[in-house]
Formats: C-alpha cells, structure tokens, sequence
C-alpha cells in the first residue's frame, strides 16, 4: 500500500527510529510501511498522522489505493 510516511517523515527532518519511538512500534516497522511491504493498522496509520498533523487519508494515500484496488478488481 502507498503511503506517505517518508514523504512527510523527511519533511519534519525525523529519523525512522524516532517516529517508531513517537508512535510506539519498531523502526522495522517504518521501514517496511515506506518500503510498501507492510499495511499498517488503523490505529498506527492514525498515530503517524497525529505526528504530522494530517488526515489518516492523506497519510495512506487512501483515494488512490482504493483507485489502484477498484482496477485490480476489474481485470478479474
């Protein structure tokens, strides 16, 4: 899933470290939500957008995932 994690992590200058430790998971876990391997859960998507003063939508990208989702679903 494309997520802005790293777009909006650079931005406030933050290493991956910091915001597993602001949003209580492991820097592994950033790692691999930027890397596109991993969803995460609504409650982490919603405390990394409390970090960045954003929308859960905004920070998952959620308008264009469903968009990607919905033409996977139409080539079944």
């Amino acid at each position: 899933m494309k997520t802005k994690v790293k777009e909006f992590r650079t931005a406030a200058e933050m290493t991956q470290q910091q915001l597993a430790d602001l949003v209580h998971v492991s820097s592994r876990t950033i790692i691999s939500i930027e890397k596109e391997q991993y969803r995460p859960s609504l409650m982490l998507a919603y405390r990394m957008a409390q970090v960045f003063g954003v929308t859960v939508e905004e920070l998952c990208c959620l308008k264009e995932n469903k968009e990607w989702e919905d033409k996977q679903y139409e080539n079944l």
